[in-house]
């Protein structure tokens, strides 16, 4: 039996299911998630340490835009929540057939959403590193990088569609195996567009590798051609082979009233949440960029290795979507609760395991991603401080998990907005001057564990009310 047959099992069973059984369900649900995570984690690592070894102002040119290529990537995700929580509360009330109406017309949506994206980005990408206050050595390399991202939105925004329809139906498998794929051809094209032309030698042999030489131009490209490539195959997935959730071109494309007004209700809180919270680490890139090029490119790298811990808690929290947000379909408030305890104790466990890793290892982390010694030094030591506040920072990440499923957005919503602003921003201009990169990041380690310590405290009342 596969997981999606084991969900829908669970789901629409008269039968008490055992806890045992759930527990299952829950980790065979994350795994997947994770996994995927992980290697998108991996690709980072590698892209990085690729373009790493060109020296701090590659690293630091990726680090001034990452905020802001995270900013389109959190409203495309935001845009296609809205559409995919309808799927997973359809799916748990078996009403397939409506679901996958909702899906072709949230397909129609994203195209017509990720072509004004990228048209608003791209116009503006060139002119982007210059107002983040970055300085000559950098912003030419940061703007040319930005503009394939922002070229690269429509492509992006449907292969995060797909994604996220799959997994709200139940299927983690096959974008879990997409994104390693992806992963795999983003770590070959890498290899030839970054580096120029050069004498190899591998097991004793030598050989000229061909290369294109273009740097961080070139990591940009590798990235968007693996993710090109991915996407074309999800579209044919979908389309073609898969079974209860399929892309079908008869039917309504244009989003009917009541189903865009779901998608707004629910989509339009996490959007504005991930602008402004984006906004605020575009905020903090303004504050980190007149400490110098090193503490940009340990800021940067820091964040990227940081990933490790906090990347597996949104792949549990997703499935955390997907199991509340059917059983909320099939109104099972025994599973609505019993699955949000599950998922928050995996979640928690899990990170707060990766956050030790991460502690001890990363010094040993750090030597492989570049050879510049300061860097190494400095983002060893933000690192360990943010170890601290994994566990609850999961607790948040899997609490908004819970909370998207429920179709909940828009309180969780303004609390995230609040700590990030009222906590993390003020403490880390005020401390900044004297502290250094390292005060930035205790002021992002204290906001991260206040914010966990309120979206818990909101769990316990409304599943004690539900």
């Amino acid at each position: 039996m596969t997981t999606q047959e084991r969900l829908e099992q669970t789901i629409h069973s008269t039968d008490t299911v055992r806890l045992g059984e759930q527990v299952r369900l829950a980790f065979m649900l994350s795994l997947p998630a994770i996994l995927s995570n992980l290697t998108n984690i991996i690709m980072d690592y590698i892209d990085t340490a690729m373009v790493g070894s060109l020296g701090a102002n590659a690293t630091a040119s990726i680090g001034l835009v990452a905020t802001s290529t995270w900013l389109l990537g959190g409203i495309c995700s935001a845009m296609v929540s809205g559409f995919s929580v309808q799927v997973a509360h359809l799916f748990g009330a078996d009403k397939k057939a409506e679901a996958n109406d909702v899906l072709r017309q949230a397909f129609f949506a994203a195209l017509i959403f990720g072509t004004f994206l990228m048209i608003v980005s791209g116009s503006i990408s060139l002119q982007l590193p210059i107002w983040l206050g970055g300085n000559e050595d950098i912003v030419g390399d940061a703007g040319l990088y930005f503009l394939v991202f922002a070229f690269a939105t429509p492509t992006f925004i449907t292969y995060v569609l797909i994604v996220s329809m799959l997994r709200c139906s139940g299927n983690m498998k096959v974008p879990s195996i997409v994104s390693v794929v992806i992963c795999a051809m983003d770590v070959v094209f890498n290899f030839f567009m970054i580096f120029p032309t050069r004498p190899v030698e591998l097991l004793g042999i030598h050989f000229t590798c061909p290369g294109f030489g273009l740097g961080v131009l070139g990591a940009a490209i590798g990235s968007l051609v693996a993710w090109m490539l991915g996407t074309i195959y999800l579209i044919y997935y979908i389309c073609r082979v898969s079974k209860e959730l399929r892309l079908s071109f008869i039917g309504r494309w244009l989003p009917t009233e009541r189903v865009l007004k779901k998608a707004l209700k629910i989509g339009s809180p996490i959007g504005l949440e991930r602008i402004i919270s984006c906004a605020a680490q575009i905020t903090s890139t303004v504050i980190v960029a007149p400490l110098g090029t090193v503490a940009i490119a340990a800021n940067a790298m820091g964040i990227i290795i940081e990933s490790l811990c906090y990347m597996p808690g949104y792949g549990i929290g997703e499935a955390a979507t997907t199991l509340i947000g059917q059983s909320v379909g099939a109104k099972r408030q025994d599973l609505i609760r019993r699955f949000a305890l599950i998922t928050l104790m995996l979640g928690v466990g899990i990170m707060s395991l990766l956050a030790v890793v991460m502690y001890i290892t990363a010094p040993d982390i750090m030597t492989l991603m570049t050879p510049d010694i300061d860097v190494q030094q400095l983002t060893t030591r933000i690192l360990r401080i943010e170890a601290f506040a994994e566990p609850l920072f999961a607790t948040s990440i899997i609490c908004y998990g819970i909370f998207v499923g429920m179709g909940d957005t828009f309180i969780p919503s303004l609390m995230q907005l609040g700590s990030i602003w009222l906590i993390r921003i003020p403490f880390a201009a005020l401390v900044a001057a004297q502290w250094g990169l390292t005060g930035v990041w205790i002021a992002m380690a204290a906001e991260l564990s206040v914010r966990g310590v309120v979206m818990l405290i909101r769990l316990i009342k409304k599943i004690k009310k539900s």
